[in-house]
């Protein structure tokens, strides 16, 4: 049996993670590293260092290509590998990679997206490398992208291209309101949210039908614990619905009625987004998010090195 020939290397490096794939001529991964030396670390210890360490533990050849995506590429990254700006096509964003100077082999980095809009400015670094992933999936015409984390994104896009975007704080809001408030309170003792949870799923049907009563809502958490038996979990289950229904709200409030939505994602988010989407009515074509970053690099390398 013949040893899989390596083509190049694929990063995935965020603020706290490191993730390399090791990938094969055939597309295959012949080996994978996942760490916890995400930029934060790597700015401390080097990121040549870093890169280097993992690229010996899975015995990548000497001179091999790498492509980065994430914020490996930020101000505060290995080098800036800057923004394109949106309205932006998927398919330019491999052109854009930014090269580190003084390497022995070619690494480079993938850029970010800007929306240069005084009324609604934003960024995104990471999430267009899943995006150009998820893109053979998706085919033209509009399409509504849904990408949960601390801060979600909602990309809007049409015929292949960017046309804008907006983040969302739920996931901070939920810790900050949950932590600092009189809500803690109500939600001291619960544990997780169980999947299907009632009292999430009607926290989001009030907050998409009326988005306008969301600090009243949060609030009820606190009295329905005082007043209407509310349990913690349940509470908890409310505060989350409420936060997660209001963000589905204002962004469907950007896009046609009927355009259909997709949700890229991984791990335990992806039940609580799939739960809240079906109490708002939306069936979304689900991607995982891994899947989709490491087919994003993989559409980036071909186009860079014609792998």
């Amino acid at each position: 049996m013949t040893t899989p020939e390596p083509a190049y290397v694929a990063v995935d490096w965020g603020t706290s993670s490191f993730r390399l794939w090791l990938i094969g001529k055939d597309g295959d991964v012949l080996a994978e590293r996942r760490s916890g030396e995400g930029m934060t670390t790597a700015a401390r210890t080097g990121f040549a260092e870093v890169l280097q360490s993992h690229l010996a533990a899975v015995s990548a050849p000497a001179g091999l290509p790498v492509l980065i995506c994430g914020m490996a590429g930020a101000k505060q990254g290995w080098i800036e590998a800057g923004y394109l700006d949106t309205p932006a096509a998927l398919a330019d964003i491999p052109a854009a990679a930014v090269r580190i100077p003084g390497a022995s082999a070619d690494i480079r980095i993938l850029p970010g997206l800007a929306q240069r809009d005084a009324a609604a400015p934003d960024v995104m670094r990471g999430e267009e490398t899943q995006l150009l992933g998820a893109a053979a999936a998706l085919g033209e015409g509009d399409h509504l992208v849904c990408m949960p984390g601390t801060h979600s994104k909602w990309v809007r896009l049409s015929g292949g291209k960017v046309a804008g975007f907006s983040t969302f704080m739920t996931g901070e809001l939920f810790e900050a309101i949950a932590r600092n408030t009189i809500l803690s309170h109500a939600i001291a003792e619960a544990g997780a949210i169980a999947g299907d949870n009632a009292a999430f799923r009607a926290a989001v049907v009030r907050m998409v039908a009326n988005p306008a009563l969301a600090t009243s809502q949060i609030f009820s958490v606190r009295v329905g614990s005082l007043i209407a038996g509310l349990s913690p979990v349940d509470a908890k289950a409310r505060l989350s619905g409420t936060l997660i229904g209001l963000e589905i709200a204002g962004a469907l409030s950007l896009v046609a009625e009927g355009t259909p939505v997709t949700l890229v994602v991984s791990g335990g988010l992806g039940a609580l987004y799939k739960d809240a989407l079906a109490a708002a009515g939306i069936s979304p074509t689900v991607i995982d998010a891994d899947t989709a970053v490491r087919d994003g690099l993989a559409a980036g390398a071909k186009a860079l090195w014609s792998l």
